[in-house]
């Protein structure tokens, strides 16, 4: 596994990886990392790997886009000094372009969207060789509909971002299209956007599986 002993993992996202984890430090005892993919990532890693004494946080909070992750970078992710840094953002950067197409200056446009999110992991670089991208996603299997396309557009955006500065990369987006073979959206998340247990469990795995868990040790 890549992930090595004594090693801080940091993630940082909106409501999905917030998930409820306690405020501001997202770390420690009841629930601390909140119920989604980032409290199962722990718990298997403090399953599996006890003896690497693995300390993860939980910088997500509930809104967010990459405009509002710029605005919180120095404190939530700089001053942490992981060494190991996930990053996740982008639903709301599109959603509010859909649910609230009339408030424009809550909209974060590709654009803007591309030259935050690389500038953000270009100053991490400074001190994390670890990034890991990850997608935003829609739980639709509808290509066509619109904003799973316009989500779409700004994954390929992560991808080349990671590309280019030399991340990880996760696509969350295909690891749900996977699932939704077999299963309705709903069953997965009722908004197409907040999962469940199987949503969750679905992002904690692609990431486990990135990083190169052990699933039978």
């Amino acid at each position: 596994m890549l992930l090595e002993h004594r090693q801080k993992l940091l993630f940082i996202g909106d409501s999905v990886t917030d998930c409820d984890r306690a405020k501001p430090h997202g770390e420690g005892l009841f629930h601390a990392l909140g119920n989604g993919y980032v409290s199962i990532v722990d718990a298997f890693l403090k399953a599996n790997y006890p003896e690497l004494g693995i300390r993860v946080v939980n910088k997500g909070i509930s809104g967010n886009t990459v405009r509002d992750l710029k605005a919180r970078w120095q404190e939530d992710v700089i001053t942490q000094n992981p060494d190991w840094l996930s990053i996740m953002i982008g639903i709301n950067d599109v959603w509010r372009q859909f649910d609230s197409p009339f408030i424009k200056d809550h909209h974060v446009y590709i654009e803007e969207y591309q030259e935050t999110l690389t500038a953000l992991v270009k100053e991490s670089k400074l001190q994390t060789e670890n990034i890991l991208l990850m997608t935003p996603y829609y739980i639709e299997i509808n290509e066509n509909d619109l904003m799973r396309a316009k989500m779409d557009q700004y994954g390929k955006v992560v991808k080349q971002i990671a590309e280019e500065e030399g991340c990880l990369f996760i696509d969350t987006q295909a690891a749900f299209n996977k699932i939704l073979k077999n299963l309705y959206a709903a069953t997965i998340a009722w908004d197409r956007v907040h999962p469940n247990e199987i949503g969750h469990t679905i992002l904690a795995k692609a990431f486990l599986n990135k990083i190169g868990f052990d699933w039978t040790k």
